[in-house]
């Protein structure tokens, strides 16, 4: 008999094994939403990429839609980890250009903008699914706002415009390149947007020089 308190060997390998099934179906519905878009993600598609009973997911998620919801989750949060680690030695505006443009490619070698292009053009016919979508990018928009005062700090460009409105335009902008490269399937335009950008910040910053310090409250 198991002790008080201890999990017994068969909870342990349920749980372990629950964990799994999981798992795998969460990797499954990733890569369905990537070859077959989100028409295509039929609990029998994701299932048999899975190699599972498709009862499973309705078992340990609800319903196909929770499974390619937690999918997007899995996509943001190992997006939001490569991110964050890429922007941790950033300290200049050119230096925030320079990374936000090699992540840009890769997300497109890694499939993931597919997934989130996906999701928004299945939100369009499934009631409700819009909220949830828009909901997982409201922490894109504090990440963006974190790594503009981060970059710009007390640089008198950070004066023009609040870092707030600016994370918009720069997640939105972001996000409709991306749909757009999804689409057509030609990335250079959107690779020389980008090093536009670059030049565009070089510039600026070697204007602001001339420009009044910012002012401190």
């Amino acid at each position: 008999m198991a002790k008080s308190g201890a999990p017994s060997s068969v909870t342990e390998k349920g749980s372990a094994r629950s964990a799994d099934t999981r798992r795998l179906l969460t990797e499954a519905a990733i890569e369905t939403l990537k070859e077959e878009g989100f028409a295509g993600a039929s609990a029998r598609a994701i299932s048999e990429r899975a190699q599972l009973n498709q009862g499973l997911i309705f078992y340990h998620f609800g319903s196909v839609v929770n499974l390619l919801l937690v999918a997007l989750d899995a996509v943001s949060d190992a997006r939001m980890v490569k991110f964050t680690a890429a922007l941790k030695n950033v300290s200049s505006p050119t230096e925030l250009t320079d990374v936000a443009a090699q992540i840009f490619r890769d997300d497109l070698d890694s499939g993931h903008v597919t997934v989130l292009a996906e999701m928004i053009a299945g939100a369009s016919s499934v009631p409700g699914l819009g909220v949830e979508v828009a909901a997982r990018l409201e922490p894109w928009f504090a990440f963006a706002q974190e790594a503009l005062d981060s970059s710009f700090g007390d640089s008198p460009l950070a004066s023009l415009m609040p870092s707030g409105d600016v994370a918009y335009v720069i997640v939105a902008l972001y996000l409709g390149i991306e749909m757009l490269t999804h689409l057509n399937g030609d990335r250079e335009p959107a690779l020389r947007v980008f090093a536009d950008a670059q030049r565009l910040v070089g510039l600026l910053g070697s204007l602001s020089a001339f420009m009044p310090p910012r002012a401190t409250t």
